[in-house]
């Protein structure tokens, strides 16, 4: 299951064209035994997502829980420790429920100044230290000054990002998905 925002959502391209809707494909096409659910929603934020994750695990018992979460926060100037916190208390609640996190690192626009941009990052990797979770870092970095790879907003990216987006995600993720 992927818990995450816009990103992750498909944000300003048809929902198919997607990174997860590619990896659910891609999956179903490898013949591993995955099924993908999309739990992501566009303006999502760390506590809107900790707030419907228990129905989310009721619902769809995953085996793996892949975090996209955190970019609205930080567009939002909210406080990187109540992010941390609420990224936390979702690694705690995926695990009591038999899910193994993964956690996506994100990036925000240096408009809040420098100290609020190193905090907001460093909240990703201080929740994969804590948690022992496999990190993947900051997946737009090459793409996001690529011609054509993002929408004219400079947050979003375009469909045509979206398989390198999949591929990115899919390497960090092969150990699992083969292991089981």
């Amino acid at each position: 299951m992927i818990l995450g925002d816009s990103i992750s959502a498909g944000y300003g391209i048809q929902r198919e064209q997607g990174w997860v809707q590619l990896l659910a494909r891609t999956l179903t096409e490898s013949e591993l035994p995955w099924d993908t659910v999309n739990a992501s929603i566009s303006g999502e934020t760390s506590s809107g997502a900790l707030a419907r994750l228990p129905d989310l695990l009721n619902t769809h018992s995953p085996k793996l829980l892949v975090i996209e979460l955190g970019g609205n926060d930080g567009l939002r100037g909210y406080p990187t420790e109540i992010m941390q916190k609420n990224l936390a208390q979702i690694v705690e609640l995926a695990r009591a429920a038999g899910a193994e996190p993964v956690i996506m690192a994100m990036r925000i626009p240096p408009n809040y100044g420098p100290r609020y941009t190193r905090a907001f990052e460093t909240v990703y990797r201080d929740i994969s230290t804590k948690f022992d979770l496999l990190y993947i870092p900051f997946f737009l970095e090459e793409l996001a000054v690529e011609p054509g790879m993002m929408q004219s907003d400079g947050i979003h990216p375009t469909a045509a990002a979206q398989p390198r987006m999949r591929d990115i995600v899919l390497n960090y993720l092969k150990p699992i998905l083969a292991a089981q």
